[in-house]
């Protein structure tokens, strides 16, 4: 078969890795792809949104399966026009990716279906945020309703920090369009959780979990990113309370979409808390997580292509899965300034004596080829994802190679999966 990778981050370079790695997979491409997928796959020239461009692409060519990282062309509607021209995508349609598309859909649809999340108001005045915030006890959550990259959210620890972000995001636009409207809701308390899953309709088969790092410095300061690491497992949550997220939270939404009329083929993603009450969602993705991806897909160990082939053919419910009992810790190399305003075109060094070792990965996602050297295009540069026998070896490991690794301004957590050491102890 030849498939085709759309994204440029880290995700898809986990994507196109794996992909690889099917006996059934004899060509990938990646379009834009990055410094890292070019090393294994065939870069294309197209942006996420070039749909038409694309579509030629895939004809021309002759690819078997496109499947669509990011979230972006998934809510411009990629996978709709690549039905309406017979072609084969992985990623659910529009209407089922407004999921992750409208924070307020989300809440409505959750609150419709009795599914368990935190209590909210949406606003499309500021004024009545404002006043609304006036009457609530901090801490409390402000999120912008449509994409931000995983930074529209900000948890407020002070209800004027709360009005400063209203402030931000109504007013000041700081996320665009996304976030003239936005959902202030209850702050949870209790321990995040990543929980992915393949979905056809109502078949979800959920993968192994992980958590995400998302403040951008040490001990969980500073502002919000796309994420500075993960590890999977999560060894400090019981798998009861993993199967109660797939029982209460995962199985009814999927099957709330079909009975709203917008079925999900694809990935959905459930960031969780595991509350006092039980796990409770914070937000739903129509897509693979990043950087989840780097740390559940090195631990797949049934052909992801077979799993791409089942979903698309309604025989998801047929597969089951294998998973490797190792540990998985990923660390985020960020540039200097990220997730504000950072350079770029800054040469990296050190990764590719790496390139054999089968236990450390390197994933890509802000880097691009300039002449003969690796260089930085963006705010995650890349990812070293480690597998070990426990989550301290798997961490070890990984922040040993990034001793190794270097580039003008390169900042990184010293603390992703402490926390689980931190719980087990």
């Amino acid at each position: 078969m030849k498939v085709l990778v759309i994204g440029q981050g880290g995700r898809e370079h986990a994507l196109v890795w794996k992909l690889k790695q099917s006996s059934r997979v004899c060509e990938v491409y990646c379009a834009p792809g990055n410094g890292g997928t070019a090393q294994v796959a065939e870069n294309i020239p197209y942006k996420e949104t070039d749909v038409q461009e694309l579509i030629h692409f895939v004809k021309e060519e002759g690819i078997d399966y496109t499947i669509v990282g990011p979230e972006n062309p998934l809510l411009d509607g990629i996978v709709d026009a690549f039905h309406r021209q017979g072609l084969r995508i992985f990623g659910p349609t529009r209407a089922a990716a407004l999921i992750e598309g409208s924070k307020s859909f989300a809440k409505d649809l959750m609150q419709k279906y009795g599914i368990p999340t935190g209590a909210y108001a949406t606003f499309t005045d500021m004024d009545e945020a404002l006043n609304y915030l006036d009457q609530q006890q901090a801490p409390i959550v402000v999120k912008a309703d449509g994409l931000a990259a995983g930074k529209g959210v900000v948890v407020a620890r002070t209800i004027k920090e709360a009005k400063q972000a209203v402030k931000e995001m109504m007013a000041g636009k700081r996320f665009g369009e996304a976030g003239t409207k936005v959902v202030i809701e209850e702050y949870l308390e209790g321990e995040e959780l990543s929980l992915m899953a393949f979905v056809d309709g109502e078949v979800v088969v959920p993968m192994v979990a992980a958590q995400d790092h998302k403040p951008v410095f040490d001990g969980d300061k500073g502002p919000n990113t796309g994420g500075m690491g993960a590890y999977s497992p999560v060894p400090h949550i019981p798998d009861h309370q993993i199967n109660q997220a797939v029982e209460t939270i995962l199985k009814p939404v999927a099957k709330a979409l079909v009975e709203e009329g917008r079925p999900f083929q694809g990935v959905l993603y459930a960031g969780l808390m595991i509350t006092a009450e039980g796990p409770k969602v914070i937000e739903f993705n129509a897509r693979l997580g990043d950087p989840e991806t780097q740390v559940v897909l090195p631990r797949l160990k049934t052909d992801l292509m077979d799993i791409i082939e089942a979903i698309y053919h309604h025989r998801l419910d047929q597969l089951e899965l294998a998973w490797d009992d190792s540990a998985a810790v990923t660390v985020v190399a960020a540039s200097e300034g990220y997730p504000g305003s950072y350079l770029t075109g800054r040469v990296i060094t050190g990764t590719e004596e790496w390139l054999d070792e089968q236990d450390v990965m390197i994933f890509h996602a802000g880097t691009r080829e300039e002449g003969e050297h690796l260089v930085t295009s963006g705010g995650r540069v890349l990812s070293v994802t480690a597998l070990g026998e426990d989550i301290a070896s798997a961490r070890d490991k990984a922040y040993h190679v990034l001793t190794t690794i270097s580039f003008d301004g390169m900042h990184y957590r010293k603390d992703i999966g402490q926390k689980a050491l931190n719980r087990l102890d």
